[in-house]
């Protein structure tokens, strides 16, 4: 099992109807919300990494939604072995790598 805390934007007026929406997917529950700047914190659980990024993408695509990435991540079991990071994963480590200058 796969948890994600993520963070979803929306415009203020909007958000009611991003709740909505939000709360009609299988596996998201709607922890919080905030009226006034349109911030709304999801837990998504998913079976695997597979299934949590194809959920990350639903919430994505839904109306009124200007953004939603992932902030946090747990994975208490996942039964599949993995040889490498999932390429949809390699492509995100990339854009968060840590600028040269920073490294040690």
């Amino acid at each position: 099992m796969n948890l994600s805390g993520i963070l979803v934007v929306s415009k203020p007026e909007r958000m009611a109807e991003v709740v909505t929406s939000l709360a009609a997917l299988q596996g998201i529950e709607v922890h919080q919300s905030d009226p006034a700047s349109g911030r709304i914190i999801v837990v998504q659980e998913a079976v695997d990494i597979h299934a949590e990024l194809e959920a990350i993408k639903r919430i994505k695509v839904l109306p009124h939604v200007i953004m939603a990435e992932m902030v946090y991540h747990y994975i208490a079991e996942d039964e599949k072995e993995y040889e490498a990071l999932p390429p949809e994963l390699e492509a995100v480590g990339e854009a968060c790598s840590i600028p040269k200058d920073l490294q040690e």
